[in-house]
């Protein structure tokens, strides 16, 4: 049995990661701001809670006298867009919108990986996103800098056995990304822009950090892979 620990891990692809590792029996820690919904979610999966802002120092450090002293797998899913509106001339709102995304999205990540980092025996994985490589402002800006921060972090863990990667996702379905605001217009937009005409699920997106996780992936290390349907085309 495996430790496994997700952060923002109370609902949405979160959720559906550590939905996916408890499938396989594994040990799982789910962390959260909201004490409530957490506990909900860990009570309804069988996982283990732990109230922890990623973005405050003292919270994770707090976090590390919850865990074994052996962690197998970190994923970094704590973030999310926290603008939506311009700051409209606005020269310290436009500041703040920006440290709050860099915060919630790289920081969080930096924080908690630097803190398990040691513990760590198999993989790190972080929640990217396609507006890391087409563009969206601050958030886009923030997921850009996680994935290449992520290289750093790859050739720190990966003499020791660990791969750190990215998963970003495209359009997904089942998370609270767009807190109501997502418009029909909006949706159908998003979904013409894929190849395969469907929205992604939270359950495409589990499924691929648990690969990543697993002896199939041991030779994938410092790579953003995107699960869009096509949105964004690698090459």
């Amino acid at each position: 049995m495996r430790t496994i620990v997700v952060t923002g891990g109370a609902t949405g692809i979160g959720r559906a990661t550590a939905e996916r590792f408890r499938a396989d029996g594994d040990d799982v820690v789910i962390t959260g701001r909201r004490a409530d919904v957490l506990e909900k979610t860990a009570t309804d999966l069988g996982a283990r809670a732990v109230v922890c802002d990623a973005t405050d120092p003292a919270q994770v450090q707090r976090l590390l006298d919850e865990l074994p002293e052996r962690v197998d797998v970190l994923v970094n899913n704590a973030g999310g867009n926290t603008v939506f509106g311009g700051a409209d001339g606005d020269l310290a709102r436009l500041k703040a919108d920006w440290l709050g995304n860099l915060e919630a999205n790289l920081i969080s990540a930096v924080l908690t990986t630097a803190a398990l980092g040691p513990r760590l025996t198999t993989a790190a994985v972080h929640l990217g996103s396609i507006a890391g490589a087409r563009g969206a402002g601050s958030y886009g800006a923030s997921k850009a800098a996680l994935a290449i921060w992520n290289a750093d972090v790859a050739a720190e863990l990966g003499p020791r056995g660990v791969t750190s990667n990215v998963v970003a996702p495209g359009f997904t379905a089942g998370t609270e990304f767009f807190k109501g605001r997502l418009t029909g217009e909006r949706r159908e937009t998003l979904l013409q822009a894929t190849l395969t005409k469907r929205e992604g699920e939270v359950a495409d997106i589990a499924g691929t950090i648990h690969f990543l996780a697993s002896p199939a992936a041991r030779h994938i290390t410092a790579q953003v892979l995107h699960v869009n349907g096509g949105a964004y085309i690698t090459r």
